[in-house]
């Protein structure tokens, strides 16, 4: 292989692994994040009308969100209604949609208070992340460690 072929398609597979790693971590930061410190609730699968979405594993959800607690001042909560919330679960990424997500099932899940838009299936309800998260990882070192051995054979 030519030395700039070599090294440019190592530097490439080196940043590639490095950069997935790193979202990798920060994915299962924030899932597990949420999963703590979220609010426990039910969601409901709801239809989808765009063919696009259809197409995504991840099922829509639709859950309300309780209104924040009053402030300092007691203002806040006071005469507030509880949000209707549209989101697809972080983490979900198997290649076809599960039969247990058809529309109009119930779902457990939790969600960050202060960003309710950022959702996470319930540890009962998310089968394989560990499993999926563990693939994603070794792909991503597999590239790093690839990356660099093609480096390292450049400098020699």
């Amino acid at each position: 292989m030519d030395t700039t072929t070599a090294a440019v398609s190592g530097l490439v597979l080196a940043l590639f692994g490095g950069v997935l790693l790193l979202w990798c971590a920060a994915e299962v930061r924030l899932r597990h994040r949420v999963r703590l410190r979220g609010v426990p609730t039910v969601a409901t699968v709801v239809a989808e009308n765009d063919a696009h979405g259809q197409l995504d594993s991840a099922p829509l959800l639709s859950f309300s969100v309780l209104p924040q607690a009053a402030g300092a001042d007691g203002s806040g909560a006071a005469g507030r209604i509880a949000e209707l919330v549209l989101t697809r679960p972080r983490g979900h990424t198997p290649l076809r949609r599960p039969e247990r997500f058809a529309p109009g099932t119930p779902v457990r899940i939790c969600y960050d208070p202060d960003r309710p838009c950022r959702a996470v299936l319930a540890v009962g309800e998310a089968g394989r992340t560990a499993v999926v998260d563990l693939l994603w990882s070794v792909l991503g070192t597999a590239c790093l460690l690839a990356g660099a051995g093609l480096l390292a054979a450049v400098g020699r």
